[in-house]
């Protein structure tokens, strides 16, 4: 069975350990369970398989570290502590002791996380209307708009009136001819002329023999007609001849006197009509009436105004004025009033363990003003009421998981608080924050866990603050 090594075990291990054996190393912390991959310093205590050790040796170039408790060849590393003591006579039962008095306080927790949102609260009254504001300057004159489309047409007015007629103008020029009407109705047959007077008679000519029938030739030219003989014995009636071409037509015969005028004929259709002649010149103009003006009508109702028009464009911009003079110089600024640094250099002392509630010490001024601090103290002074900027960096070898937090009079405060969340390595914090006069400041392990200041060469904490106001 492994022992659970609790706070007052672990009390009894180290008085057993410093009183069994005069060569037994003091323990300073105990760090649990052992783990190969720290680097444990001397007077370090660990758990390994139910027993408890204590680190005798951790050289620069010899480290403790990934060395098991419980091997042989690690002995120089280890040592065994004997949590059994020698068996002595048992003692009287001691009488009751008096209640002890109440413990300080313990520091503040931890800040817990923040409460969820709460439900938003129904919506308020609405409230009463504001004054109306003051009235605007007036705007710039628009562009005239556009004309308004015509009124409606007026009724007709009573007839005037008629003035002298103007003389008669010039007589235009002749137009054109229009296109020939259509052909009228022949008119009536004249009278039959009286018959011509009978020539003579010509001798009648011999009768040739007849030849024979020769081929029909072509039809020669008419002769001229010969005179009219004397009227033979009718013979057989011949074939019927081809008609002789015919005559020319003889001279016109004199105009005969004209014939009484017949009766008008029926009135023949509307020709169509003809095109239109040109326009003739225009007249000359007549002279002016000599009538009286006509008194002035009444003046008409005024039209609605028009829609404002657009803005015009922006005017380029006026030429840069010239170069005020120089202004009188302002008074001097407040100077810084106070301020100070604070460090502990890790050269004092190997393997500083800060426990649980326990303040960084500050073993060291830099420049100081305004407020106060001594050497060897962890806490600083503040001699003047005011808004602080406090800075604060602390170099660590273990503590992970610690929390480090600034401290006024005594109490952390949470805003402050930050957590260590690698080891080896460096924590830092800001904080602004109002501070009376007589107030102590500290840096401080706000957590259970104890931290340990690096021993490497250099600066394992410092604190630097300053007035603001």
């Amino acid at each position: 069975m492994k022992t659970k090594f609790t706070k007052s075990l672990l009390a009894s291990a180290i008085l057993a350990a410093s009183v069994s054996s005069a060569e037994a190393v003091p323990i300073k912390t105990y760090e649990g369970a052992w783990n190969s991959t720290i680097k444990y310093k001397v007077g370090r205590a660990v758990s390994y398989d139910g027993k408890l050790y204590v680190s005798v040796l951790n050289a620069p170039r010899n480290p403790n570290v990934n060395k098991t408790p419980n091997a042989t060849e690690n002995s120089q590393f280890w040592q065994l502590v004997d949590l059994q003591g020698s068996g002595g006579t048992e003692g009287a039962t001691g009488a009751t002791g008096a209640t002890g008095a109440t413990g300080e306080a313990g520091p503040i927790g931890l800040q817990g996380p923040a409460g969820a949102t709460g439900a938003a609260g129904p919506a308020g009254a609405t409230g009463a209307a504001g004054p109306a504001g003051a009235t605007g300057a007036a705007g710039a004159t628009g562009a005239t708009g556009v004309a308004g489309p015509a009124g409606a047409t007026g009724a007709v007015g009573a007839t005037g009136a008629t003035g002298a007629a103007g003389p008669a103008g010039a007589t235009g020029a002749t137009g054109e001819a229009g296109p020939a009407g259509a052909t009228g109705a022949a008119g009536p047959a004249g009278a039959t002329g009286a018959a011509g007077a009978t020539g003579a008679t010509g001798a009648a000519g011999p009768a040739g023999a007849t030849g024979a029938a020769g081929a029909t030739g072509a039809t020669g030219a008419a002769g001229p007609a010969g005179a009219t003989g004397a009227a033979g014995a009718t013979g057989a009636t011949g074939a019927t001849g081809a008609a002789g071409p015919a005559g020319a037509t003889g001279a016109a015969g004199a105009t005969g006197a004209t014939g009484a005028a017949g009766p008008a004929g029926a009135t023949g259709a509307a020709g169509a009509t003809g095109a239109t002649g040109a326009a003739g010149a225009t007249g000359a103009t007549g002279a002016t009436g000599a009538g009286a003006t006509g008194a002035t009508g009444a003046t008409g109702e005024t039209g609605p105004a028009g829609p404002t028009g657009e803005t015009g464009p922006t005017g380029p911009a006026g030429d840069i004025g010239p170069t005020g003079g120089v202004g009188p110089t302002g008074p001097t600024g407040a100077g810084i009033e106070a301020f100070g640094y604070f460090y502990y250099e890790s050269a004092y002392e190997e393997n500083v363990v800060v426990d649980e509630g326990v303040d960084v010490p500050l073993f060291d001024n830099g420049p100081v003003q305004g407020i106060t601090h001594t050497a060897s103290n962890a806490f600083v002074s503040i001699t003047s009421t005011g808004t602080y900027k406090i800075d604060y960096k602390v170099n660590l070898t273990d503590g992970l998981g610690s929390v480090i937090a600034i401290t006024v009079n005594g109490m952390a405060n949470p805003s402050t608080s930050v957590p260590v969340l690698a080891v080896p390595g460096q924590v830092s914090g800001t904080a602004i924050l109002e501070l009376n006069a007589g107030d102590k400041i500290t840096l401080r392990n706000f957590s259970l866990i104890p931290f340990t200041l690096s021993d490497e060469a250099g600066v394992g904490a410092q604190l630097s603050v300053l007035r603001l106001d």
